[in-house]
């Protein structure tokens, strides 16, 4: 502050910002110049050691080196990604162009009343979308494969970062198992990124899906742009779409709509939780998990879906605890599993172009009856669980047609198997045994001969150029003199049986089984009228369907019509059915009545139906390697084969046993409901042994002589079946069975006989 004083000077206050700078002059008021601000002084720099002070450094520069680099190698990396985003972008179709990836089509069965019963190839149901498919199917799916669907731009960082954690704490490697793919990256890997499947390129469509789905780095890295560049192409709904119809679902299944259609008998639009939750589930492996091949793993694992869906909120509790309560169950087709066999023998048997290599779906009308196959395999199961040991790896095969050649039912073994597999019933060639004998018969019926004809059963020794003396033996190691047709056949003995073929004559009994559909190659020598000869069971059924129905050919068949699908052009019909004449409708009719008395009082009294007529024919083949029995009634033919796969011999059983008994047990389930019929059959006039021969002793022919003349007076010429032949004592063998013959005889190769001989055997024919 200033004041005035005498003799001071002026007082002045201090400045708070430092002193005026001096004035100029002496004297004088003008105003002062600022003096200029002084710098604050810095605060001294902190000094740190040489070795500190050379790590910082170097950390500054790596961490500026790092930058510079880190920056401009994620420009360029962005630039590529959005380049190759924008390429994906460019080349991806309409997504009507995605729905189908299959290279070939697929076949649909149905049965004769029309409804589907098997598949072949990879069916697609038809185009669903994400829009109008059951909501609970879409929530399950989501739910399942990836919960963050809607929320993501193709590619899930978390979901990754997840997976890896998984696969490294399970010992595998970062992308060995759980892969952390997204919907998205999944379509993208069921498009094998936009690379098409080339039939030059693959050795098949296998090895070009599998190379689609394999893993690794790299491919890994191209999914990535590929599922972005679909993000941006399409909407959520249409990756889901994509998603829905292409993605594999077990059981030749291709897309939820045709996995949907086969395993529960509806559209995907109509699966409640349950369903839908089962059919999600299959996502994960298909094969493992689909219900046909084992349906309590399949609902554990829809119920894991459950608990997913309930925990994301798309079920409530109550529903949730509802389709736990009451799990998905196959339809009745899908549950049944029946015709595998059936449907293989029908594609083999359809030109390939129209089945297994068809590019288009095919939709075949079949002769196949659900009833009857059902009654098939309930009858072998049934046999092999009370009748046949345990352990025991025997087989069987089944054969079901009518009289016309159409098949309805077929069993080509005991377990069901994998489409493609062994088909007992039409692959295996076997030898006949005893079930051929009635061919020779056929034969002698067509020359004119009858039931009541007598033919010897006496020792019999062929000499056969180049293999020597061949000697035939009947079941029981005895022999029962002059006996008729009708009986040889009934009690299925050899010897009667090689002398009716040498005197009808092997050619003529060839010719007739190749007539009836026996296209195998058959034996040259004497054996051929013991079964000597290969067949298959389905060859053997249609030949004694040719019997059934009165001496005309027959060809079985399982196809009636082929057309394409959503078409009603039939592209091909039956192949098969009624053919030729191969004898007289006489022969046929006596025949019958041969084979009627097998059943009533011969070798296959084991296959009587009650309440029905039935004749049929037991086979067993040398060291019981093989066992069959082929009949029919009325109504129906059936044929049924037993044996080891590795032609081992069967351990106690003939045609007469366990054959009988399936044959038995199958009619008796196919004829269910149905009003018995009386089979037509011719029965013959009872004839008197030709010469005045007769049988005077158990063995008669214990001396190898012929039996000696004697008078006739107690043949009994009443009716029935007494009336066919002398009344007779038989020692019946008890001991053991020799290695080279089995209770119907032995079936013995040789070489060709170079004279025919013995026509004159069948004594009687023609009294």
């Amino acid at each position: 502050m200033a004041t005035s004083g005498k003799g001071r000077g002026s007082l002045t206050a201090d400045k708070r910002y430092g002193a005026a700078p001096a004035r100029s002059g002496s004297g004088g008021g003008g105003p002062r110049k600022p003096e200029p601000r002084k710098p604050a002084p810095r605060k001294p720099r902190r000094q740190h050691g040489l070795v500190v002070g050379l790590i910082l450094g170097l950390w500054r520069l790596i961490w500026r080196v790092l930058w510079g680099v880190t920056w401009r190698v994620g420009a360029v990396v962005g630039m590529v990604l959005g380049l190759t985003v924008f390429y994906f972008y460019s080349q991806l179709p309409p997504v009507a162009e995605l729905l189908d990836g299959r290279a070939r089509g697929s076949v649909t069965m149905l049965d004769r009343d029309g409804q589907v019963f098997a598949w072949r190839g990879e069916t697609f149901g038809g185009q669903i979308t994400a829009e109008n498919v059951s909501p609970h199917l879409r929530n399950a799916v989501i739910s399942t494969e990836d919960k963050r669907f809607y929320r993501h731009f193709g590619v899930s960082p978390r979901g990754i970062a997840g997976a890896v954690r998984i696969n490294l704490s399970e010992g595998r490697g970062p992308l060995s198992g759980n892969g952390g793919s997204t919907i998205t990256q999944q379509v993208a890997k069921l498009l094998c990124i936009g690379v098409p499947y080339n039939p030059a390129d693959w050795k098949n469509e296998a090895a070009y899906e599998q190379d689609c789905r394999s893993g690794g780095v790299w491919r890994k890295v191209k999914e990535i742009p590929y599922a972005m560049a679909m993000e941006v192409k399409y909407t959520k709904e249409q990756i889901l779409t994509i998603y829905l119809n292409r993605t594999y679902m077990g059981a030749g299944a291709r897309g939820f709509e045709a996995a949907a259609q086969r395993y529960f008998g509806k559209s995907a639009n109509e699966v409640g939780p349950a369903e839908a939750a089962m059919l999600a589930g299959l996502l994960t492996a298909p094969s493992r998990f689909a219900p046909t091949n084992n349906l309590q793993r399949s609902q554990e694992r829809a119920n894991v879906v459950v608990a997913l869906m309930e925990e994301q909120g798309y079920l409530t509790p109550a529903q949730a605890a509802d389709a736990r309560a009451n799990p998905a169950r196959l339809s009745k087709a899908a549950e049944t599993q029946s015709g595998g066999a059936f449907a293989d023998w029908v594609m083999e048997s359809t030109p390939s172009f129209l089945s297994s290599h068809t590019t288009e779906d095919v939709i075949i009308r079949t002769t196949m009856d659900q009833r009857l196959q059902k009654a098939s395999e309930e009858a072998l199961r049934f046999i092999f669980e009370t009748k046949v040991k345990e352990g025991s790896k025997a087989q069987a095969a089944i054969v079901v047609m009518s009289a016309d050649g159409a098949v309805r039912a077929m069993v080509g073994g005991r377990e069901q198997v994998a489409a493609g597999s062994f088909n007992r019933a039409t692959q295996a060639k076997r030898q006949t045994g005893s079930s051929f004998k009635p061919f020779a018969y056929a034969a002698a019926m067509d020359l004119g001969f009858t039931p009541a004809d007598y033919v010897e059963d006496t020792p019999l020794t062929i000499n056969i150029p180049g293999s020597g003396a061949w000697t035939p033996k009947n079941y029981d190691n005895q022999f029962k003199g002059m006996i008729t047709l009708s009986q040889a056949l009934a009690e299925s003995r050899n010897i009667p049986a090689v002398r009716v073929s040498e005197a009808v004559g092997r050619d003529e009994v060839r010719k007739v089984a190749n007539g009836f559909g026996i296209v195998s190659a058959l034996a040259d020598g004497p054996a051929l009228a013991l079964g000597a000869s290969e067949s298959s069971l389905l060859e053997m059924s249609g030949a004694y369907a040719g019997i059934l129905n009165g001496g005309s050919s027959v060809t079985p068949y399982g196809l009636v019509e082929l057309r394409l699908q959503g078409e009603d052009d039939v592209l091909l019909g039956a192949a098969g059915g009624l053919g030729e004449r191969v004898i007289s409708e006489d022969a046929a009719l006596y025949l019958t009545y041969m084979m009627n008395r097998v059943i009533e009082d011969g070798t296959g009294t084991r296959a009587r139906i009650p309440g029905w007529q039935a004749a049929g024919k037991t086979g067993t083949t040398q060291a019981a390697r093989d066992a069959w029995f082929l009949g029919f009634t009325a109504d129906y033919v059936a044929g049924v084969w037993m044996g080891n796969d590795d032609n081992a011999p069967l351990t106690g059983v003939t045609g007469g046993g366990l054959p009988a008994e399936i044959w038995r047990e199958v009619m008796v389930r196919v004829h269910d409901g149905l009003q018995p019929q009386p089979l037509a059959m011719l029965i013959p006039e009872p004839k008197s042994p030709p010469g005045g021969y007769y049988a005077p002793s158990p063995n008669v022919m214990a001396d190898g002589q012929s039996p000696s003349a004697g008078p006739q007076d107690n043949f009994d010429t009443g009716g029935g079946w007494q009336a066919e032949m002398p009344t007779q004592d038989v020692i019946i063998y008890d001991g053991p069975v020799p290695d080279d013959w089995v209770n119907e005889g032995p079936v013995m190769e040789g070489g060709d006989l170079v004279n025919q001989i013995l026509r004159d055997v069948l004594g009687g024919f023609g009294n």
